[in-house]
């Protein structure tokens, strides 16, 4: 088995547990100081229980406890489970695919921390490292067997001319 497979999905695993830290703020009672709470930029709480903290996002005027949203924290474990499992079993593609829908997922959230709720989750910025890297990795081992599945096509020098092996 591939190097870059096992570490894609350690990545993942990793990105796993720190999505199931950010599902434990978000079920904790709002009004209840997370560990994380750090300066008036850095609060998981209100990022946890913002209106994006869910899909589809609240309505403003909607009851945080209303029913049939599902919290972003458990499509990023479902999501780093899956790439895991995807890096593992050889599915370099999907797992590559899986990756990019889970960076720009994040790139999404990312800009909804900057720019709408002006506040960052320590979480979610782990998460965001943590699947920048996994894209990379993916990106590279999906050269890499791509690379390993037509051998015969290197270019090598001889004699000043260049001939395909």
């Amino acid at each position: 088995m591939r190097v870059t497979r096992i570490l894609i999905a350690l990545l993942a695993l990793a990105g796993a547990v720190v999505s199931v830290l950010a599902l434990r703020i978000h079920m904790q009672d709002p009004n209840a100081a997370p560990p994380c709470a750090v300066t008036e930029n850095w609060d998981c709480g209100a990022v946890n229980h913002s209106r994006f903290a869910v899909f589809p996002p609240r309505s403003f005027d909607e009851n945080p406890q209303a029913k049939g949203h599902i919290p972003i924290a458990a499509f990023g474990i479902v999501g780093y489970l899956l790439i895991a499992v995807l890096a593992l079993f050889g599915f370099d593609f999907w797992a590559f695919e899986a990756a990019q829908v889970g960076f720009f997922f994040a790139l999404i959230l990312t800009f909804l921390e900057k720019y709408v709720l002006e506040k960052w989750c320590i979480y979610c910025v782990w998460s965001q490292g943590i699947i920048a890297v996994t894209l990379l990795l993916a990106a590279i081992n999906l050269w890499l067997s791509r690379r390993a599945a037509r051998p015969g096509l290197h270019l090598r020098a001889q004699g000043g001319e260049i001939h395909v092996a």
